[in-house]
């Protein structure tokens, strides 16, 4: 998929918080109109959800089987009503969530000396356990690589180490991230180039 302008950035952006929005208040408010085709293209995409800048959900889908628009639109709801870490968002969060979307590249196998921390999410997997990372994550947490492919295995319930394992698979993928508040200040962070 080739990198989104700002308008389908922001209609994104908004189709997510309407799409929550409506799961929050059991309303079935139409979730959008006639959106570019870009964002009818198969995509694979993750929702972050922020409240004063603490984590409050994040959840996705990998692979590309659906709309653009549908995937954002059932991460969104299942960010804010269905991550088991947290409760589900309340009608008085709403205004103060900040939204971030990653629209992911497709998978790709990818060797540990291959990885780039900023560019590059992780999918680390062995038999029915699967760790996945986003790209974000290293940068904001600090992690090298190592600790990077670690922390992806912890949260797949693997043994830290199991990326060493010949049995187990290492894929990577990029992804165009942006925000809430990085569209309302004009910014548009650069697209990470696939693989």
């Amino acid at each position: 998929m080739s990198p989104l302008g700002s308008p389908e950035r922001i209609y994104l952006l908004d189709l997510a918080r309407t799409a929550l929005r409506n799961a929050v208040e059991e309303s079935d408010t139409p979730l959008w109109l006639s959106p570019a085709a870009v964002l009818l293209q198969p995509a694979g995409a993750f929702v972050t959800l922020r409240h004063h800048r603490e984590l409050r959900g994040c959840m996705g889908q990998l692979e590309a089987a659906e709309a653009l628009t549908n995937v954002v639109a059932h991460a969104a709801v299942s960010a804010g009503m269905h991550d088991p870490r947290f409760p589900p968002v309340a009608a008085s969060e709403m205004a103060l969530l900040e939204i971030e979307i990653s629209v992911l590249s497709p998978l790709a196998a990818i060797r540990p000396e291959e990885i780039e921390i900023g560019k590059h999410g992780l999918v680390v997997s062995r038999g029915k356990f699967r760790g996945v990372l986003l790209p974000q994550v290293a940068t904001e947490h600090r992690l090298n690589v190592r600790r990077f492919l670690e922390e992806t295995c912890r949260k797949g319930g693997l043994e830290r180490n199991a990326w060493k394992l010949p049995e187990t698979g290492i894929q990577g993928f990029t992804a165009e991230v942006f925000s809430s508040a990085s569209e309302a200040a004009g910014q548009r962070s650069a697209p990470n180039a696939g693989f």
